[in-house]
């Protein structure tokens, strides 16, 4: 699972389904929720994983409106097409993704 650090994230969001995963290291359920994005990111090729931490880019927070932590967005080809907030499992992760 590749981590968002300083290139273009409209660009990383551009093609295909894109989960990020907006996080916090101090955030206690973003922790709990990363081993299962990281097996989701190993079998799901057809995904592309990232994470964006909030405290180190503020500006995408904003902009992509992340009230709480951890929020799943899901994106398609640049554009987004659900979002999820809190913790949940991988088999629900999945589902989720899959309906994509």
């Amino acid at each position: 699972m590749k981590e968002f650090i300083d290139s273009n994230f409209e660009e990383e969001i551009s093609e295909g389904l894109v989960l990020v995963d907006f996080f916090a290291t101090w955030c206690g359920p973003c922790k709990m929720i990363s081993p299962q994005l990281e097996e989701l990111a190993k079998e799901k090729s057809d995904v592309k994983f990232l994470k964006v931490d909030v405290d180190n880019h503020p500006d995408l927070k904003v902009s992509y409106q992340v009230k709480s932590i951890p929020t799943l967005v899901l994106f398609k080809d640049g554009i987004e097409v659900s979002r999820r907030v809190g913790f949940a499992m991988k088999q629900d992760i999945l589902k989720w993704i899959s309906a994509y």
